[in-house]
């Protein structure tokens, strides 16, 4: 490893229409990033690819036009630059992507990563973000660090030897933390009502969001409660401080919470930091369903956009429009109906915060089935929760019309009778 003092110095070996892969989450280099934007200036056909950053995406602004971005992963920052031409979206399960870039079908020549400061072993640990980027490194032609004494040393997979990285530089900048969810009534009404199905022992995975944070808000009485998850933030963090959290009852990584990557606040960042209780694995491993259906009772949360009558559940677009990702929703929710006792579960408030239905008697044109009709299971809202496997299709309209605002029942009912009454 070279450390630096000059950033271009750093750059230097960047060739025109390389594949960069950028760091994500928590862990985006903002100080790399920041001075690459000078120095890409220069450079021609450019590839960056990257799940969801933080930060200023300038690679997405016209001034870039040479540059082409693939998201896996849609955030805020990048989402009303989509133009599905310059700046695209590669729908993909989030455990799967690393085997595109291990297996060479995306390309990666250079990798941007952020990282903790080497042990006295000359070890560097990725921080709160290890997903896709144990692949990215190893595929990578020049792996270029941000080093920085803020990134917290992650137990697990995340480690990363100083041999492995080509150009460094060293810089002292806060993380991009993320501020626990402000939970609504509906929200924390629908947190209860799935708290009540959780059995005590159960693994928890939770997607990103306030309905996933009003849920782990309501487990305070549970007990021996593990997880394994793509990701975990603050509320997961108070269950482990109270003992809630214990993973004693897993059976795979007993005792360890286990996760993807993390986001969360500050105390989240200092919980975290060398503590061999909580340990990030890749997500091909994370995410693979053969793995989470090994842990007793899993119990998967994960939110939506829309679900139609059918149970056909959109997680990533509204319409055509991409609003996120497909992430590792599918995964999960295999894998719990998979695990012995598992409840994979949609939850969503009934209507959006314009007061429209989100169950709707058929998705919109152009909406992304992230999970089918035939894989998905429980269902709640903050009106109730039910479980559509087994059922027929005019047994699940009824289910959840059940569960919809009561002011959209009659309405839905009389769409499903339009959609499906006999034909002459």
């Amino acid at each position: 490893m070279i450390i630096h003092s000059n950033f271009n110095e750093v750059f230097k070996e960047i060739r025109d229409y390389d594949s960069v892969v950028i760091h994500g989450g928590m862990a985006t280099p903002t100080s790399l990033l920041e001075s690459f934007k000078e120095y890409a200036k220069v450079l021609k056909g450019i590839e960056i690819m990257h799940l969801h950053t933080h930060g200023n995406a300038f690679w997405c602004s016209p001034e870039y036009k040479d540059f082409r971005v693939t998201n896996f992963f849609v955030g805020a920052n990048v989402r009303k630059s989509l133009d599905y031409d310059r700046v695209d979206y590669l729908p993909c399960f989030l455990s799967e992507i690393p085997n595109l870039i291990s297996s060479g079908v995306k390309k990666v020549d250079i990798v941007f990563i952020h990282v903790s400061p080497p042990d006295k072993h000359g070890y560097c640990t990725l921080g709160t973000s290890l997903d896709i980027m144990q692949a990215a490194t190893s595929a990578a032609r020049v792996v270029i660090a941000q080093i920085n004494p803020n990134v917290p040393k992650v137990h697990g997979d995340a480690y990363i030897h100083v041999s492995k990285i080509h150009h460094a530089i060293e810089v002292t900048e806060e993380l991009h933390t993320v501020k626990e969810s402000s939970l609504s009534n509906e929200e924390l009404r629908i947190g209860k009502n799935i708290a009540e199905i959780i059995e005590d022992g159960s693994t928890l995975q939770m997607g990103i969001g306030s309905i996933p944070d009003a849920v782990l808000k309501s487990l305070d009485t549970h007990k021996d409660l593990g997880i394994h998850t793509e990701m975990w933030s603050d509320q997961a963090m108070h269950l482990m401080k109270k003992g809630v959290v214990n993973n004693k009852l897993k059976k795979v990584h007993q005792g360890k919470t286990v996760g993807s990557f993390i986001m969360g606040s500050q105390d989240v960042l200092d919980f975290v930091d060398d503590n061999p209780e909580t340990i990030l694995i890749g997500a091909d491993y994370v995410n693979n369903p053969s793995i989470i259906r090994r842990n007793p009772k899993v119990v998967a949360i994960n939110s939506a956009i829309e679900i139609d009558l059918t149970g056909q559940v959109c997680a990533d677009s509204i319409g055509h429009s991409i609003y996120s990702g497909v992430g590792g929703q599918m995964d999960f929710i295999r894998g719990a109906s998979l695990s012995t006792g598992g409840k994979p579960i949609i939850a969503i408030t009934s209507r959006t915060k314009k007061g429209t239905s989100k169950i709707i008697p058929t998705l919109k044109p152009g909406a992304g089935v992230v999970t089918t009709r035939a894989h998905v299971h429980y269902v709640a809202t903050e009106h109730g929760v039910t479980n559509l496997y087994g059922l027929t299709l005019k047994q699940r309209a009824q289910e959840l019309i059940r569960i919809a605002h009561p002011d959209d029942r009659e309405t839905l009912s009389k769409q499903w009778h339009e959609l499906f009454k006999k034909r002459p």
